[in-house]
């Protein structure tokens, strides 16, 4: 097929299109439920959360409401770089049901919200993953 039109001539210049540049984040998740820790691959930023990421690939993380009111998908995530952390945007339900489980503190929720300091604990169907990778505990 030509890229000429009958009787039309050629395009002055035609760029290529360059390759898609997809910035992915490893996701390693260890348990003492898993025969052994699993890292996988997450695009980083397409808003899809961590339970998403571990459904995807058979994690078996914990979860009932899938939505950030029971808290059952509760667990530790550790930034593994020596870069300062992104923006963590922790939740409003996230900072309800973390906090009256006592797994993170008003300080905590401060020094995220300000500092961009991640707090030890996240619901997986809060968090979305990030350009960074993490190790996840639970």
């Amino acid at each position: 097929m030509s890229a000429l039109k009958a009787g039309g001539s050629p395009p002055a210049f035609v760029l290529p299109t360059p390759p898609s540049k997809t910035i992915m984040a490893n996701v390693t998740f260890s348990s003492p439920r898993m025969k052994k820790d699993l890292t996988v691959y997450a695009v980083a930023g397409d808003t899809k959360t961590l339970l998403a990421v571990a459904k995807a690939n058979n994690i078996p993380l914990d979860f009932e409401c899938g939505n950030g009111e029971c808290g059952s998908c509760q667990l530790q995530v550790t930034v593994l770089s020596n870069n300062t952390p992104m923006a963590v945007a922790l939740t409003e339900k996230e900072k309800t049901v973390l906090r009256f489980a006592g797994k993170i503190t008003a300080e905590q929720i401060a020094d995220a919200e300000t500092k961009d300091l991640p707090p030890p604990w996240r619901l997986a169907c809060q968090f979305v993953v990030r350009n960074e990778d993490i190790l996840v505990r639970f």
